[in-house]
C-alpha cells in the first residue's frame, strides 16, 4: 500500500512542476529523484536490512514522474498514468520482475519501477494516439 500513496503522492507534485517547469523540467525531475532514489534508497535498504522496503516510495515518485512527463496535463490522462503504472508496479512484468530479484541496493529499488513506467508509458502513448490527444 505505500507505493499506491507514493504515487498518489507524485500526481499533485508532478502537476506542479509541469505547470512551472514544463514537460522537459518533469523528465528533468524525474532523472533527479531517481538519481537520489538509487543513494537514498540504497542507504535505507542496508540500514533495514531488507533488500527493497516497502516504505520506499521514492522509486515511485521518479516513476510516476516518468510517466506523466509525457501525459497530457488533464486529470484524465493523470488517472490513467496512475492506475497503468500501479498495475505494470504490481504485475512487474519481464524484465522488472528479473530486476527486483537480481539488483540489490539503490539501483535494484529504483530500476524495477522504471521499468514498469516504460511500460505504464507505452500503453498511455498507444491510447493517446488511439484516441487523437497529445500532450
Amino acid at each position: 500500500m505505500p507505493g499506491t500513496w507514493g504515487s498518489l503522492a507524485a500526481l499533485p507534485c508532478a502537476w506542479a512542476i509541469r505547470l512551472y517547469a514544463g514537460p522537459r523540467g518533469l523528465a528533468v525531475a524525474a532523472l533527479a529523484a531517481f538519481a537520489l532514489g538509487i543513494w537514498a534508497a540504497g542507504v535505507t535498504a542496508r540500514a533495514s536490512g531488507r533488500h527493497d522496503p516497502g516504505f520506499i516510495v521514492i522509486d515511485e515518485v521518479a516513476a510516476m514522474f516518468l510517466v506523466l512527463a509525457a501525459a497530457p496535463p488533464v486529470w484524465q490522462a493523470y488517472g490513467a498514468a496512475f492506475l497503468l503504472f500501479r498495475l505494470f508496479d504490481i504485475v512487474k512484468p519481464p524484465p522488472a520482475r528479473c530486476v527486483e530479484r537480481r539488483l540489490a541496493g539503490g539501483l535494484g529499488v529504483m530500476l524495477d519501477d522504471t521499468v514498469a513506467a516504460l511500460y505504464a508509458l507505452a500503453f498511455l502513448l498507444v491510447g493517446e494516439g488511439a484516441i487523437g490527444v497529445r500532450p
